[in-house]
């Protein structure tokens, strides 16, 4: 049977005998065996594990049963003596055969079997060739050993973009520590859990590797002070820390848990990444107990969902997670802390390229969102009518478009060996009887069995270089490896506590025992300048490290420090670096004080700005946004003066004016007046007087001749009126052009002020030596190596 690579050949259909080929890439959205036992699906789950190294595809097999490890007995020349050192001899007992006898007969067998199903010797060999088959037994030495808890290296990931990630590790891995300790401590709200998570990610954000030592010995005196917003002794107080620490202690240094931190370290990359051959790995636990095995699937697959969102999405099936006999790992109902990494893969892998198949005998042991979130359902015969009644439930809320109403008698029907698969994209079922495994399968692989497959991957592996057992000094430190140096009488002598925040910035190695010397100061300084009116004084605190000579500016590290980060007491076991400081002479001492006077003088200053067209200073520590906002008022006031002094000047003149515009205003209206009263006139008695002349009245006198004289009147007051009117006129313009030069002259004085904010410059008050005075000295060891 040949079949395209990304096409999983699985059986034969068993209504056509056609060869059943299933599609790789649909795995990403996971898949389900359930079968009751002697139902096959172990044997299906072997040839899906085949299919898919032979379609290059990685696969991580978690194997509680130790069935799993079979998939390494592949013999494509079916020979005899391939099978016989697998032979049971119970087996050969009970047929009155000899091992060799039952050998030949398994070997015949399998030939007709495998032909039956199309699997050809090239097929098998393929197979054996292309697969690099690795079983691991943590916990143990038989297979290849896996170093679980010996590193904690720092995720290759962003803390600014991918902290959720690094976190769901952390709490994985706490979270399986505290199951093999015994400790109930929820990840939410359990102290411990906290306490213990809070670490590991002070470490992780520092750039640094743990191992599980240091993490002990970190318990009692954490590198923080505070957890929320209280007191690290308010919220873990230090007696139930030192209990905790003796408790993890006491599992760490337990001669059978030395196996766990040995072996490969446990790398995800380094058991299905990239390599020359497809690699499967094979995490054997048939020899653990329930609560180890909880530890080991927490933490692998806390592991594994890092691992996943590192990687670049892909619509292939990547990478492939066989977890057999689920039971237990992501129940219905109960949280272990195995659900929270298995819940995380069935529902994010899939962008990833990477598929999950769960297998269980009993369906209702299953988280109901774990199986609705798998896409692949693969149904054998079931043992009791509510398994049955749950694959039935979950197959009917998936369907879509083909009934599922004879799923019941099917399923009740099914023969070993013989199969549903159901699909939820497309809503199909398919009958089929699965093909015989490529691999021999004699059973669950004892722990030396184990050791005989395994004997030449181990003889090539690099030896185990022995994980020191933490020692707490409450619970039998070792002493000081090497006295203390002499001090020169008068100096504080201390020791660096781990939760001071500054360490990293003076190179401290939290994990050395090797310490070397280093000056904490205190200094007063005192800032002042009389132009720029500065009178400030400040407490400068520094670290000085190291002491090699004449202080010098890389040797001086301004920290905020406080006399928590100080302990009197040496740590257990500790050396002390050798160093050519005269620490025992009080010479030293005075020449370090001078020194570090003169650094302060060169190196010290504080810097204020200064406003030169408003002769205006900032204060000390007073920022820029603030100073502009001073120097804006200040111009604001300074053209409020400059406007009202023009607004003085021009004011006399504009009311100069505005009477004269009164005046003449006033003389318009007289002369209107008076000018209307002659035009009255005129046309009333003029209209008289040519009237009656013309009806035969008097004629004495000459008519037109007063009409004349009355328009001549008429005429010269219009014309009083209109240069009454010109010279009014007249003022109005000047008063108008007195505004708009005023109006100028205001708009000019407020932009020269305006721009007087532009012009701002720093200015540095320096410090002299009289104005420094050194508050405290002393000598802090910490730990460099």
């Amino acid at each position: 049977m040949e079949n395209k690579k990304g096409q999983l050949y699985l059986g034969r259909r068993s209504d056509t005998d056609e060869p059943l080929l299933y599609k790789a890439h649909t795995l990403t959205t996971h898949g389900v065996i359930v079968g009751m036992t002697g139902s096959g699906k172990t044997g299906l789950g072997v040839n899906l594990l085949e299919e898919a190294l032979l379609s290059d595809i990685p696969t991580l097999i978690i194997d509680p049963k130790g069935d799993m490890g079979n998939i390494i007995l592949n013999f494509p020349e079916n020979r005899p003596e391939d099978f016989e050192p697998w032979m049971d001899e119970g087996k050969a007992a009970r047929k009155g055969v000899t091992i060799a006898d039952l050998a030949v007969a398994t070997s015949t067998k399998r030939k007709t079997q495998l032909a039956d199903h199309g699997i050809t010797p090239e097929r098998m060999r393929r197979l054996k060739d292309g697969a690099e088959v690795t079983i691991y037994t943590p916990g143990s030495s038989a297979g290849v050993g896996l170093n679980v808890l010996g590193s904690l290296a720092v995720p290759d990931l962003d803390w600014d973009t991918e902290a959720e990630i690094i976190r769901d590790e952390i709490e994985g891995f706490v979270s399986s520590l505290l199951v093999l300790a015994g400790i109930d401590s929820d990840p939410v709200s359990g102290p411990e859990h906290i306490l213990l998570s809070t670490i590991i990610e002070t470490w992780w954000k520092r750039g640094k590797d743990l191992d599980l030592p240091t993490l002990i010995g970190q318990i009692p005196n954490p590198p923080f002070r505070k957890l929320g917003v209280f007191e690290l002794d308010t919220f873990l107080p230090t007696k139930k820390r030192m209990a905790l620490a003796l408790q993890l202690n006491t599992l760490l240094a337990s001669p059978s848990f030395a196996s766990w931190l040995k072996g490969e370290p446990l790398s995800i990359e380094s058991l299905i990444g990239k390599s020359e051959k497809t690699k499967c790995a094979v995490v054997y636990m048939a020899h653990l107990t329930d609560q180890e095995r909880q530890f080991m699937v927490t933490l692998l697959l806390s592991k594994l969902v890092t691992w996943i969102r590192s990687q670049p999405g892909s619509g292939e099936l990547r990478a492939l997670v066989y977890m057999d006999e689920a039971f237990g790992y992501v129940p219905p109902t109960a949280e272990p802390p195995s659900k929270k990494p298995i819940m995380t893969i069935l529902k994010q892998a899939r962008a990833f390229g990477v598929g999950m198949v769960l297998v269980t005998q009993n369906p209702v042991d299953l988280d109901y969102k774990a199986m609705s979130n798998a896409g692949t359902w693969v149904v054998g015969r079931l043992q009791t009518e509510n398994d049955k009644k749950r694959i039935l439930e979950g197959m009917q809320s998936m369907s879509t478009s083909e009934t599922t109403i004879d799923l019941d008698a099917r399923i009740s029907n099914l023969e070993k060996r013989q199969f549903i698969l159901y699909t939820a994209k497309g809503s199909k079922q398919t009958l089929f009887k699965r093909r015989r495994s490529m691999c021999y399968r004699p059973g669950p692989l004892t722990r030396d069995q184990v050791g005989v497959l395994m004997n030449d991957r181990k003889a090539s592996m690099p030896k185990d270089d022995p994980l020191p057992v933490q020692m707490l000094p409450e619970s039998g430190g070792v002493p000081t490896a090497t006295p203390a140096p002499t001090v020169a009488d008068g100096v504080d002598v201390m020791y660096l506590g781990p939760a001071a925040t500054w360490a990293d910035d003076v190179g401290v190695d939290p994990t050395g025992t090797n310490l070397a010397p280093a000056v904490a100061a205190t200094v007063r300084l005192l800032y002042d300048d009389t132009r720029a009116g500065v009178d400030h004084s400040e407490t400068y605190e520094a670290v000085i490290y190291p002491i090699d000579g004449v202080v010098d500016i890389a040797d001086v590290t301004s920290v905020d420090y406080d006399e928590d980060d100080f302990r009197r007491e040496p740590p257990a076991g500790v050396s002390y670096e050798p160093t050519d400081a005269k620490l025992q002479n009080k010479t030293f001492w005075s020449g370090l004080q001078s020194d570090l006077k003169s650094h302060l003088v060169t190196h010290r200053k504080v810097e204020v700005m200064h406003c030169p067209p408003l002769k205006l200073y900032s204060r000390v520590g007073e920022s820029t946004a603030d100073f502009r906002r001073r120097c804006e008022h200040a111009a604001d006031d300074a053209a409020d003066t400059a406007m009202a002094k023009l607004i003085d000047r021009y004011g006399a003149r504009i009311e100069r004016v505005k009477d004269q515009i009164s005046s003449a205003d006033a003389r318009v209206r007289e002369l209107s007046g008076e000018a209307a009263v002659k035009q009255q006139d005129e046309l009333l008695m003029g209209a008289g007087d040519l009237l009656g002349a013309l009806m035969g009245g008097k004629k004495s006198s000459n008519p037109l001749g007063k009409a004349a004289s009355r328009r001549s009147a008429s005429r010269k007051a219009e014309a009083r009126v209109e240069a009454a009117q010109t010279k009014l006129s007249a003022k109005q313009q000047d008063l108008i052009e007195f505004e708009d030069e005023l109006s100028v002259s205001l708009t000019e004085i407020a932009d020269e002020h305006h721009a007087m904010t532009d012009s701002v410059e720093t200015v540095a008050i320096p410090l002299e030596k009289t104005d420094i005075r050194i508050a405290d000295l002393k000598l802090v060891w910490i730990p460099v190596s």
